[in-house]
């Protein structure tokens, strides 16, 4: 039988991956690219202003709540401290990889505080770099490790655009 980590292992393990991965990819490069300079949008800031933070602050939200449920689990989402079980719960009922989307939207909500279009470039190429990942490790690496359990759930829940109805197993 295959090693359980603490729980409260797998809660730093959690954090510190937090700290390495969306925060470099949502909170250093994006400061590293716009040095977080706010954008005057005049008169079109009650829209734009408001429309960023909320982003933010929901990327923010579901991205928190998505690496809780690893700690949960008793793993982290880092492929080298994975947790024993696929993790199917929470907002993971609605879509496969809310973690991915909550960074883009903290970067994208960045783009309309900031005004920055090599944020939204920037976001594109992160896009594209994250759906490779997928494709190329995650998917095959989950099937091989979970089998029928992930393809069902993969079946079922959609990778990129969340259903409006939570998945029961």
């Amino acid at each position: 039988m295959a090693h359980s980590p603490s729980l409260a292992r797998a809660w730093i393990g959690t954090i510190v991956f937090l700290f390495l991965a969306p925060g470099i990819v949502a909170g250093l490069v994006p400061w590293l690219i716009t040095g977080w300079q706010w954008h005057d949008w005049g008169d079109a800031a009650w829209i734009f202003l408001p429309v960023g933070w909320i982003f933010i602050a929901l990327g923010v939200a579901f991205l928190l709540y998505a690496f809780a449920l690893f700690a949960v689990h008793r793993g982290t989402p880092a492929p080298v401290a994975p947790t024993q079980t696929l993790v199917v719960t929470g907002v993971y009922r609605f879509v496969r990889n809310p973690m991915y989307l909550a960074v883009l939207a903290i970067i994208l909500g960045q783009a309309l505080l900031f005004g920055s279009w090599w944020l939204v470039l920037y976001a594109g190429i992160a896009l594209t770099a994250v759906v490779a990942f997928v494709k190329g490790y995650e998917e095959p690496t989950l099937t091989s490790t979970y089998g029928e359990q992930y393809l069902e759930y993969r079946r079922n829940v959609p990778g990129w655009w969340p259903r409006l109805t939570r998945w029961r197993a």
